[in-house]
């Protein structure tokens, strides 16, 4: 355990704890008004889920290791605490139970594998059980290239049917994300064989070029729904949680085309999703 665990620890909770609040907000504003008990738990996860925030904003890199572990710790049960809570939802969604709420399945499904893979990367960070840099290549972008997908259907759905040009570009990066996902799937049932440096480079290039545009469409859609100048039921904040989300996958296809440059001309060395 060293500095380096506490850094990239405090990265993951202040990323994460933060979207994780977001959800129980996003959830509760889909709830109907006469699903109090619903609504008190969101709300109780929201004020959760800000203490950790908080309390993960008040640590520094300087902080004892053990602190930071114990601390992973506590976040990991509150994280699948809020997973179950998730999954309830969508069952109570699948089989019926809650007509005429407002959170699609898919969304509900969406937040909850977000909240899956925060736990399982608290758990590698606190076991030191680190993926080969090519394993976390494709592992971490078969996951977001799926959240991306999933954002695109989420703002084609939610901008209002008028907004025919913006409905539009949605859908095609839904499109554009789904061929991303399958090509990228089909990269991970060749491995080992496919993980040769060349194409992980070229699978990082590809998938940057497409991220980076879908990043500039969210900023755009904020940007024009804070300003009340486009026609949506988009709620400000979820704008900029999608846009935050595309940046942060954006920081991780840029640390992954780092450390696949140092492999090229080093030993190569186990590297874990950031």
């Amino acid at each position: 355990m060293s500095n380096a665990f506490v850094e990239r620890s405090l990265e993951e909770v202040r990323f994460w704890s933060r979207i994780m609040k977001e959800h129980s907000l996003f959830l509760r504003l889909g709830f109907r008004c006469e699903d109090t008990q619903l609504i008190q738990e969101a709300n109780g996860f929201y004020a959760l889920f800000e203490q950790i925030e908080s309390k993960a904003n008040a640590y520094t890199p300087g902080t004892d290791p053990y602190t930071i572990k114990k601390f992973n710790e506590e976040v990991h049960l509150a994280v699948s605490h809020i997973w179950v809570f998730k999954r309830k939802v969508l069952g109570l969604i699948l089989t019926c139970q809650l007509p005429g709420a407002n959170n699609f399945p898919l969304l509900v499904d969406h937040v909850s594998r977000e909240a899956n893979y925060f736990r399982n990367r608290l758990e590698e960070l606190n076991m030191g059980r680190l993926e080969p840099l090519p394993d976390a290549i494709i592992d971490e972008n078969v996951f977001f290239l799926r959240i991306m997908a999933d954002h695109a259907k989420f703002i084609s759905h939610l901008l209002d049917p008028s907004e025919r040009k913006l409905v539009e570009q949605a859908n095609n990066f839904s499109q554009e994300f789904d061929t991303l996902l399958f090509q990228a799937k089909d990269l991970e049932s060749m491995r080992p064989q496919s993980q040769t440096l060349p194409l992980l480079d070229q699978f990082l290039d590809q998938n940057k070029v497409s991220v980076k545009s879908l990043r500039d469409f969210k900023k755009t859609a904020r940007d024009l729904i804070e300003a009340c100048r486009i026609k949506s039921i988009i709620h400000p904040l979820l704008a900029d949680h999608v846009f935050r989300e595309a940046e942060h996958f954006l920081f991780i296809i840029d640390m992954f085309e780092n450390s696949l440059t140092g492999a090229a001309t080093a030993k190569p060395a186990p590297l874990a999703g950031p």
